[in-house]
């Protein structure tokens, strides 16, 4: 079975002429970064990514890349802010790779499918690339009051909120579209594959299972 936007947008699916929707960073990380600004960048993110693939995420400090990258821990400061802001930043490729799938890639997780197939796809590939990354997605969690209001969060929630509104709309779509992301939430995979043990495959077949019950309540077309 293989298969952003405001907190809560609008019914119309994004389109990729909606830069906002894939700006992660700061104004300070768009293209228009002078060259030398971004080379110093990339080589910040090469030497972190260095370090996250030989000693993991949890090992990864601003001084570790400073020393890796052989710059001043202030130029790691200054280009990321903090910790936090530099593990986003690795994280960020992947991010509007997901992001481009979901709004001009092949169906299911693009569109053209069903909406409830798009909403099982979505799932799937968000627990897939969890898996793949969930270490580095968990050190790069941001603070409380910012964990579901940055850019990737809003986007994620965003899409699953314009699904639901055309699966049941009679609901409450916005409330709905928070439960559904906190089953998908990086904190609970790992609590319930690290922690509690369970196959990847029972997380995933959940998650399809409460979709389909979902689906079940929908009205009949």
């Amino acid at each position: 079975m293989s298969a952003p936007l405001p907190p809560f947008p609008s019914h119309e699916e994004p389109s990729a002429d909606a830069p906002e929707l894939l700006q992660l960073g700061s104004p300070d990380d768009e293209p228009c970064l002078r060259a030398d600004a971004a080379r110093n960048r990339a080589r910040l993110l090469e030497a972190a990514g260095k370090l996250v693939a030989e000693h993991g995420a949890s090992c990864v400090t601003m001084e570790a890349v400073a020393a890796e990258a052989k710059v001043g821990k202030g130029t790691v400061f200054r280009r990321f802010g903090d910790r936090t802001g530099l593990l986003a930043a690795l994280l960020d490729h992947t991010e509007k790779k997901f992001q481009a799938a979901v709004i001009t890639g092949p169906a299911p997780l693009g569109p053209g499918a069903p909406p409830q197939e798009r909403l099982k796809a979505f799932g799937l590939a968000l627990l897939r690339r969890s898996a793949d990354e969930l270490d580095l997605q968990l050190a790069a969690e941001p603070s409380a009051e910012r964990r579901y209001s940055n850019a990737p969060r809003r986007f994620l929630r965003g899409h699953v909120l314009i699904l639901l509104r055309q699966i049941v709309p009679d609901a409450d779509c916005e409330l709905l579209a928070l439960t559904l992301m906190q089953y998908l939430d990086p904190s609970m995979i790992h609590y319930r594959t690290r922690i509690c043990g369970m196959p990847a495959d029972r997380v995933e077949a959940g998650w399809l299972d409460l979709v389909d019950r979902l689906t079940r309540t929908a009205p009949s077309a």
